[in-house]
């Protein structure tokens, strides 16, 4: 309740990260300055005995803000009604653990609003047991601002005494009161007290310059536009009525025209600046790498939540040991198409690369090959056997700059790079074989025969270059999946953990190999779409969830088809074998009328990623919408419904569609494929399915989406949650408590508070499952 006055009262025009800043420095502010701070707080009828108790929240929460102490901020208070009443006098308790028990303890007199009583009291006693004006006076007014009299003289001599005065608003305040009663500039020394971490913000703004000492050296005091609202009760005339009055002759009455008069409130703006200290947050600079999460900790420190396969150091830096063993080629294009300046780039990658992953312990066999109108093989496979003389080979390489035949060169690596020849005595032969192929110019002989030979010998091919070359390398390698763009020279240098990933994934089980994934396809079956284009889209999820091993352990899939409506093909956990998934896949109609993916993403919300329907606890959740971008009006806010609760929204799209829609259901361009045409979108799939899958390592949120059932709960611990049931029971709340006599399962109580790690949440989803279909 209390944020949400704070939300309609006072209002700062910033962005929510700049609100979180301003909260953030609130709780740590410690004005250490020797000075005599007088609370006064309103305690009349006005307020309320409600808004009474906020006030001494308020307080006491401000007094986290000053370091209280004999020598340093020294607190008393004074209570005010219809007359003011002493609380405590400033040198009456000398620690702050003191002063916020006594303040508890306040108890509410009620009365009249006599502000102006309460300021002769101070202007003719002082600030009781304070220092005698030899410190900083600051007098801090909490109040409703509806004062019986007039508070503008003794307002203005108690200002005259030096005495800096703050008023703070409380429930729906009379700001223009306030206003008389804050010191000049009103709009530095006027606060809400619905929200104590952005008054304490503003109180330590106020005071830094001149009486507090700075928190940090790159703190700064800044100004914001804000408005202060208040409602006001105010007198309506709302037209007349007849009525009767008394007339001069006897036994007579005269008709007459009498006014109706109604009373409503109004809400009343007062537009103003706000002046707030803000830090710099130290994950400002976005140091972390890959993915990571940035958590502060304070003004000056932070750590990094790294996903799966980085935390080299503090940054996430890519762990590039390569635990996996391959003989691995590199075949260099050293034509003219490519410059010194490429071949030289392509030298330096190779270099930095191979000092991160080969060790002394590395399962991997590496050679170099480089080629222009000849193929050469320098360094052959297996040749070294450290890094030292790795480098030194490479170091040696030199520019040939004749004409670019990536297809020759890729014929005879096929036929000679990975020979049985004395020299490969060590190579194993039944390691997986890979060849990176570095090019930056266009082939001046044909690459499709020469790769499919490649591919003929079980080599596996990955390419990398410039975004000009992308047809090429896809055309090369046979995957989108299996070629690395980068978008500019530095760029290059970025893409090294992701060519580790793709050599390490050579031999592996396709789709998420053992990794633990709840997937749903949404697809779009209206007649935008039609009859033979779904039919494409449909064989696109089929040949999808081959890559997948489907069981209640590893892959769920779920299936929605909609047009204005949506259907479950079938749940999370209907099926349990790629065998089943894919047969009801080839029973799944066409419907034909118009498109809604607003009521797909609904539906998905609601009906599929549930618990009930099979979800699973402590996986990670993907969506994908296969769609031709029409009905994406209302998507938007189920896509970002469902990313709030931990599940991600992967939009497919096909043919013409406006992108902004597109990227406000998305979320972010790293969730958006768009395709030209139906035919293109084989091409995609394993870009797609890598994308999942890049998302199925990603840490995930144990109560997102709730696992708690009917209305529970759901309470993180470490590595483990628990659910808080009301008037139901189970680890989930799945089971109705029965009232009465009526006999109940004794195996636990009627508020679980079972603990769950990931370990044990599938082996309950099952019995679960099981138990539903009794």
């Amino acid at each position: 309740p209390t944020a949400l006055l704070a939300l309609g009262i006072q209002q700062i025009h910033v962005g929510q990260e700049m609100i979180g800043k301003i909260s953030a420095a609130g709780q740590m502010m410690q004005c250490s300055a020797s000075l005599d701070v007088l609370f006064l707080l309103d305690g009349s009828y006005s307020i309320g005995k409600g808004s009474f108790e906020r006030s001494k929240h308020f307080t006491g929460k401000l007094c986290d803000a000053l370091d209280i102490h004999p020598d340093r901020v020294r607190v008393g208070m004074i209570q005010f009604s219809s007359t003011p009443h002493l609380e405590f006098p400033l040198d009456s308790y000398l620690t702050k653990q003191e002063v916020k028990e006594r303040i508890k303890r306040t108890v509410f007199r009620g009365g009249s609003t006599e502000t102006s009583q309460a300021l002769k009291y101070i202007l003719h006693k002082g600030f009781p047991g304070g220092r005698n004006s030899s410190v900083p006076e600051v007098l801090i007014i909490i109040s409703d601002g509806k004062s019986q009299g007039s508070t503008a003289v003794p307002a203005m001599q108690v200002k005259e005494r030096h005495i800096t005065v703050f008023a703070v608003g409380i429930k729906f305040p009379r700001w223009e009161e306030l206003q008389v009663l804050a010191s000049e500039p009103p709009e530095r020394h006027l606060l809400f007290a619905g929200d104590a971490d952005d008054a304490a913000n503003g109180l330590y703004s106020t005071l830094s310059d001149p009486v507090c000492t700075a928190t940090a050296p790159d703190c700064k005091v800044e100004s914001h536009p804000c408005e202060r609202r208040t409602l006001e009760t105010v007198k309506e005339l709302a037209g007349n009525y007849v009525c009767w009055k008394g007339s001069k002759q006897p036994n007579a009455v005269q008709a007459s025209l009498c006014p109706f008069i109604r009373w409503k409130r109004v809400l009343i703006k007062h537009p103003s600046r706000c002046f707030r200290t803000v830090c710099p947050d130290p994950c400002d600079s976005q140091p972390c790498q890959n993915g990571g999460t940035c958590v502060p900790e304070g003004l000056d420190r932070y750590h990094c939540l790294c996903l799966l396969g980085y935390g080299g150091d503090v940054h996430c830096a890519a762990k590039l040991s390569l635990e996996c063993g391959v003989d691995l080629l590199f075949l260099m294009d050293s034509s003219a198409g490519v410059t010194l300046e490429g071949f030289l780039r392509f030298k330096a990658f190779l270099k930095r690369f191979l000092q991160a992953v080969v060790g002394q312990d590395s399962p991997m066999s590496v050679g170099v090959a480089q080629y222009d109108d000849d193929v050469k093989v320098p360094i052959e496979l297996g040749q070294h056997k450290d890094t030292f003389s790795l480098m030194k080979s490479i170091d040696a390489l030199n520019f040939s700059g004749g004409r670019t035949l990536t297809g020759r060169a890729l014929q005879y690596i096929a036929q000679h790079g990975f020979r049985s020849t004395p020299v490969f005595a060590d190579v194993q032969d039944d390691l997986p074989r890979v060849v990176v192929l570095l090019t930056d110019a266009k082939s001046q002989d044909s690459v499709a025969e020469a790769a499919k030979y490649a591919k003929d010998q079980n080599l596996f091919l990955i390419g990398i270059g410039s975004s000009f070359m992308r047809a090429e390398l896809t055309m090369v390698t046979g995957s989108p999946q299996q070629t690395i763009i980068y978008s500019d020279p530095q760029d290059l240098f970025n893409r090294m953990p992701e060519l580790q990933r793709k050599i390490c994934s050579v031999g592996s089980p396709e789709g998420c190999q053992a990794q633990s994934l709840d997937l749903a396809f949404a697809v779009d079956a209206s007649s935008g779409v039609g009859l033979e284009n779904f039919l494409l889209l449909r064989h696109f999820v089929r040949s999808s969830c081959l890559h997948f091993i489907i069981n209640r352990d590893v892959t769920q899939i779920a299936l929605v088809i909609y047009g204005s409506k949506a259907h479950t093909v079938f749940a999370l956990d209907t099926h349990t074998s790629n065998s089943a998934v894919l047969q009801a896949i080839d029973q799944v109609p066409f419907l034909g009328d118009s498109a809604s993916a607003g009521s797909a993403l609904l539906h998905v919300y609601s009906d599929v990623m549930t618990v009930q329907k099979g979800a699973r606890p402590g996986v990670n959740k993907v969506v994908v919408l296969l769609t031709n971008g029409g009905g994406m009006q209302n998507a938007a806010a189920p896509a970002q419904q469902l990313r709030h609760n931990g599940i991600l929204v992967f939009v497919v799209v096909i043919g013409d569609a406006e992108r902004d829609t597109l990227l406000r259901v998305a979320g972010s361009p790293n969730y958006l494929v768009h395709i030209s045409s139906y035919k293109d979108l084989q091409y995609y799939q394993g870009l797609i399915i890598e994308r999942i899958c890049e998302e199925a390592r990603s840490p995930v949120n144990l109560c997102k989406p709730n696992p708690c059932m009917n209305q529970g709960v759901c309470i993180l611990g470490p590595g483990s949650y628990r659910c808080q049931c009301h008037g139901w029971e189970g680890p989930h709340c799945e089971t109705r408590v029965l009232r009465g006599d009526s006999p109940r399962s004794p195996a636990l109580p009627p508020h679980s508070h079972m603990q769950w790690s990931p370990r044990g949440l599938q082996h309950f989803s099952r019995a679960l499952q099981h138990s539903k279909r009794q």
